[in-house]
C-alpha cells in the first residue's frame, strides 16, 4: 500500500513542500531513500527503524522505498524522520491515510522515539499556511514558534507513540494556543544613562539611530566604543510585528533562535570576531545559509577592531550596504537574503592605539599608522555617514555619581524623527512597493520589495525632492565639496544626514546649522578625506 505524508524543505528563507512517498519492493529488509537526500537524510533509515521498534510498533520485514518529491530539490537535515516514520506506519495499515491528509509533518526522531527540535519551523509553518494545509505537527519545543502563524492548527509532538495514539484516535494531543507577540517580555539593552561622558558620541549615535546611518568610531583602547555600540539598539525604534517575524524567520533558518523565545522582539546586535570568513559574514556554504549581515537584519552589525578584518571580508559588504540584500550564487541557482542592517565600526587610530591621545604617547611611526589605516578602503569609508572620534574619559566624569540621559528618553526622540520620515515617504511611489498581501506573515521575505523607510534609504530622486538647500547652505556645501574633496556619494550622504538632523530638530527645511553638523561627521585628519 502506497502512503503519502507531506513535509517541508527550507531553501534559503523559503519553504518548499516535500511529499514523502513510502512503498514496499522486493528485496532484503531495509529502507532505501531517494529524491536527492543528503547524508543526514540517508541516516534517517537507522533512526526511523530504531524509533518504530522502541515504540513497540511493528516494523515491516520488507524492503521499504522512500521517495522525497520533488526530486530536483536538495533535501538536508534530519527533519524528515517523523514523516518517514508515519509513512511507514500508514503503508503497513497501522494508520489510515486520511489521518495525515491535509497536515504537514516535521521533526527529528531519537532512537527511543522522542521527537527532537527542527530548524526552520517558522518558514515551514508559513509555507503550510500559504499552501492550504490545515494543521502542522511539530516538535514540542518548536510549537510556540509555529504558533506565530495565524489560522493554522499547530499540534506539538513529544514522542512517536503519542502521535500514533493521536492519529489512531486513542488519545488526543493538545493544540498549541496562538502566541500573542505583545505578551512576550522584552529584555532591556545597555542603557545610555550608565555611560559616563562621551556626550558628542551619544549625539552622533542618536542621529544615526534616527536616520539609519552607518557609524565609525575611532579612539584609544578603553574609551567606551564597545559599550556605546552595545547601547545603540536601546535607542532604535521598537520593531513592528512584521519586522519581528522577518528577523525571527532568519534566526529560525539559521538555527539560532534562543530557547523559549519564539519571537525575537529586540533588535539584533551582532558582533562577529575579526577572524570571521567572508562566507561567515555574508552567508554561503554548499547549501547557502544566512551570514552575520543577515542575522543583523533590522538591527546592528558591530565590527570591533575594524582594520583587523580581512580586506576581502570588508569589501564583500559594500554591495549589501547599498542594496540592503545579499545575493549568493551557486551552480544550482541563486538565493537572496535580506541584509538591512546598521553598520557600527570601531577602531584604534594606530596599532598601539594611542595616536593623538592627550595622555599616553604613540609608539608607532607615521608609516605604520598610515599602513594600518589604509587597511580600510576608501570606497568602504565612503559608505559610512558618521565618523566620530571617541577620546579617553577623564577621571572627573568617571567618578561622577550622576546618571546621564536614559535610553528611553533618547528613543522617544528617535521614534518621533522616524515617524516624520515614514509620513514623508508614504506618498513616494516605489517601484515594487509592498502590498498588504506581501506583508502577510505567510510571505517568507519582502526584502526586495521594501519601500524607503528612513533617510539613509533615500535614492537620488528622494534626495533631490526632500533635501533642498537654501542659498546659505548651498554656499557652505560648495565650500565643503572643494575643501574636503567629497565624492558624489559623500555629497548625497551628507544631505541625507543633514535631513535626519533637521528631523530631530523638527525642522521642515535643512538649515545651515543642520548641514554644518552633518559636515562635522565626515572623516578628517589621519583618516583622510571623504
Amino acid at each position: 500500500m502506497l502512503s503519502r505524508v507531506h513535509s517541508c524543505a527550507v531553501i534559503g528563507l523559503e519553504g518548499v513542500i516535500v511529499e514523502v512517498e513510502v512503498d514496499t519492493a522486493d528485496g532484503l529488509p531495509g529502507i532505501t531513500i531517494v529524491g536527492l537526500p543528503d547524508a543526514a537524510v540517508q541516516e534517517s533509515r537507522e533512526r526511523v527503524q530504531a524509533a518504530i521498534k522502541n515504540t513497540a510498533l511493528p516494523y515491516p520485514r520488507k524492503r521499504v522505498v522512500v521517495n522525497l518529491a520533488p526530486a530536483a530539490v536538495r533535501k538536508e537535515g534530519p527533519t524528515y524522520d517523523l514523516p518517514i516514520a508515519l509513512g511507514v506506519l500508514v503503508m503497513m495499515g497501522h494508520l489510515p491515510q486520511e489521518a495525515v491528509d491535509g497536515a504537514l509533518v516535521v521533526g527529528e526522531l531519537s532512537l527511543d522515539g522522542r521527537v527532537r527540535h527542527a530548524r526552520g519551523v517558522l518558514p515551514m509553518a508559513a509555507t503550510a499556511r500559504s499552501q492550504g494545509f490545515r494543521r502542522i505537527f511539530v516538535p514540542q519545543e518548536d510549537a510556540a514558534e509555529a504558533a506565530l502563524i495565524p489560522d493554522l492548527e499547530v499540534i506539538p509532538v513529544d514522542t512517536l507513540a503519542s502521535l500514533h495514539a493521536h492519529l489512531s484516535g486513542r488519545a488526543e494531543l493538545p493544540i498549541q494556543p496562538p502566541v500573542q507577540p505583545e505578551t512576550l517580555a522584552v529584555v532591556p539593552p545597555t542603557d545610555f544613562r550608565e555611560i559616563k561622558g562621551q556626550e558628542h558620541v551619544k549625539r552622533a549615535l542618536e542621529v544615526a539611530a534616527a536616520g539609519g546611518h552607518n557609524v565609525l568610531m575611532v579612539g584609544p583602547p578603553g574609551a567606551g566604543k564597545t559599550l556605546l555600540a552595545r547601547a545603540l539598539p536601546g535607542i532604535l525604534p521598537k520593531m513592528s510585528i512584521d519586522e519581528a517575524l522577518d528577523v525571527t524567520r532568519i534566526y529560525s533558518v539559521a538555527d539560532q533562535l534562543p530557547p523559549d523565545t519564539p519571537l525575537i522582539q529586540n533588535r539584533p546586535f551582532r558582533a562577529p570576531h575579526h577572524t570571521i570568513s567572508h562566507a561567515g559574514l555574508v552567508g554561503g556554504g554548499n547549501q547557502p545559509h544566512p551570514g552575520e549581515i543577515s542575522l543583523a537584519h533590522r538591527g546592528v552589525l558591530f565590527l570591533d577592531e575594524l582594520p583587523e578584518f580581512g580586506m576581502r571580508v570588508l569589501e564583500v559588504m559594500r554591495q549589501p550596504m547599498e542594496d540592503k540584500v545579499v545575493t549568493i550564487s551557486r551552480a544550482q541557482g541563486s538565493l537572496t537574503f535580506p541584509a538591512n542592517f546598521q553598520l557600527i565600526g570601531a577602531m584604534n587610530p594606530c596599532p598601539c592605539g594611542y595616536a593623538g591621545d592627550s595622555v599616553k604617547p604613540c609608539t608607532c611611526s607615521s608609516a605604520t599608522v598610515t599602513k594600518y589605516q589604509k587597511r580600510i578602503s576608501g570606497p568602504l569609508l565612503d559608505r559610512i555617514d558618521i565618523h566620530i572620534e571617541v577620546p579617553r574619559v577623564e577621571y572627573d566624569k568617571l567618578s561622577d555619581s550622576r546618571l546621564g540621559e536614559p535610553s528611553e528618553t533618547v528613543r522617544l526622540r528617535v521614534e518621533t524623527a522616524r515617524q516624520i520620515q515614514r509620513e514623508r515617504f508614504a506618498a513616494v511611489p516605489v517601484g515594487a512597493k509592498q502590498s498588504p498581501h506581501d506583508a502577510h506573515p505567510d510571505k517568507v521575505s519582502t526584502a526586495n520589495a521594501s519601500p524607503v523607510h528612513c533617510n539613509a534609504d533615500m535614492r537620488p530622486a528622494e534626495v533631490r525632492k526632500f533635501c533642498d538647500l537654501d542659498d546659505t547652505s548651498r554656499s557652505l556645501m560648495k565650500s565643503a565639496m572643494s575643501q574636503l574633496q567629497l565624492s558624489a556619494r559623500a555629497y548625497h550622504r551628507i544631505l541625507k544626514l543633514a535631513r535626519t538632523i533637521a528631523d530631530l530638530a523638527g525642522s521642515e527645511r535643512i538649515g545651515p546649522s543642520h548641514l554644518a553638523e552633518a559636515l562635522q561627521y565626515r572623516p578628517r585628519g589621519m583618516m583622510g578625506g571623504a
